[in-house]
């Protein structure tokens, strides 16, 4: 991190291999394979000559940086976990996660849409035919098209199972309609994988459509204006009379719900992966900064208080690391343990990366509240971590309702 001003930080100024050597003192290498190290390095690199030059400018701007998430897919980072005969990377769970940990040290917005990407990819490379597979994920791989997870809608959010947009069948097509709210890349990306109801009420009257951009009868809400995850546009999807091959459809009629819970377990590791990078940088910028900022005649490393409060918030993402890191292998492995360790990841390691992040903002006193610094950018980008995927209050559910179930 460069310094200028005193202790003024270009905070969106990183040497290529900075953070990567930093991480290494947090042990976020530690336990990884001579090739998993490669994939963090290679990734690392990328989020600090390719993204986090861009960060703040993405967020005061708005923009969705569609040409360097096109050389994220370069390295691979387009369909890390789909298997490779359709253009994917072929990776691990626990492979996925070292990446978007890295890559979200760069820029958490940008790479939050990554991962979103990659889990509506994967949906499609897990549960569609060849045909579809071949006629979707290449392109989604390469990021040469780009995707959309549709499942929220404006009355049913942590309820998911009583979502009402409607299919129809007529013929050889499905008519769409309803509304999705909240769609990250809604309006700007090219592939909609939707959850609608094609059958009675509850989970087992939904199924999976792949609705593409142009098909009539599909449009977009206005761009809303959010707290974080600047970098990616999120509107409302809308669907009147929208008709949709039954070629597109995944799976068969009514395993929409399962294929959109398989995904969201993926899901959660994800996003808990972009908090691990998020709170990765920002102990580093808390380090940093006291290292330098002097108060009552000495810099502020020296005050105890703070140093223990650093000690903290290592220890707290290292910790929450190793969860996240628990859950993927259990994810992969396909352990019946793995519904609960990907909510209990996405639980614990959103809360406490949030409050690592709000604690170094903390850090640094008021020039933590300037947008010249980067990290009053990683508190507001991984604060929805803690409602997106499923809000936390869910997740408790689901890990209690497993705990209580048990035999």
């Amino acid at each position: 991190f460069n310094m200028s001003g005193g202790c003024k930080q270009v905070a969106y100024a990183f040497h290529p291999h900075v953070l990567y050597v930093l991480c290494s003192l947090l042990t976020a290498a530690h336990g990884l394979s001579d090739e998993q190290r490669e994939f963090q390095k290679v990734a690392f690199d990328f989020a600090a000559n390719e993204m986090a030059p861009h960060m703040a400018e993405w967020d005061e701007k708005e923009m969705f940086p569609i040409e360097t998430m096109r050389k994220a897919a370069q390295l691979g980072f387009g369909g890390i976990y789909v298997q490779p005969d359709v253009g994917g990377s072929g990776l691990s769970r626990l492979d996925t996660s070292v990446i978007f940990e890295a890559l979200s040290t760069g820029c958490v917005s940008t790479t939050a849409y990554i991962s979103i990407h990659n889990m509506c990819a994967w949906m499609i490379d897990t549960f569609g035919n060849t045909e579809q597979r071949e006629k979707f994920c290449p392109d989604l791989c390469s990021m040469e098209k780009f995707a959309s997870y549709c499942l929220t809608e404006p009355g049913s959010g942590s309820d998911a199972a009583s979502l009402l947009t409607t299919a129809q069948l007529k013929g050889d097509h499905y008519i769409l309609n309803g509304s999705k709210a909240f769609i990250s890349g809604g309006g700007d990306t090219d592939v909609y994988v939707v959850m609608c109801r094609t059958g009675g009420k509850g989970p087992k009257g939904i199924s999976c459509l792949v609705v593409e951009k142009e098909t009539p009868g599909l449009s977009f809400g206005k761009k809303e204006k959010k707290v974080g995850w600047n970098s990616q546009p999120t509107r409302a999807v809308i669907f009147e009379d929208c008709a949709v091959p039954v070629t597109n459809r995944l799976g068969e009629e009514g395993q929409g719900f399962g294929i959109a819970m398989k995904g969201l377990n993926g899901g959660r590791i994800n996003i808990a992966s972009c908090s691990l990078g998020a709170a990765h940088a920002c102990v580093q910028l808390a380090r940093d900064h006291l290292l330098v900022r002097k108060q009552f005649g000495e810099t502020l490393s020296n005050n105890q208080f703070l140093q223990f409060k650093l000690a903290e918030m290592a220890t707290k993402l290292v910790a929450s690391r190793l969860l996240v890191r628990e859950a993927a292998t259990a994810l992969q492995e396909s352990r019946s343990d793995a519904v609960s360790l990907c909510s209990m990841a996405k639980l614990f390691v959103t809360d406490e990366c949030f409050n690592i992040c709000n604690q170094a903002l903390q850090m640094h006193g008021g020039y933590g509240y300037l947008k010249d610094y980067a990290v009053q950018q990683f508190v507001r980008d991984i604060r929805v971590h803690q409602i997106l995927e499923g809000t936390n209050e869910v997740m408790r559910m689901i890990i209690s309702r497993n705990l209580l179930t048990e035999s």
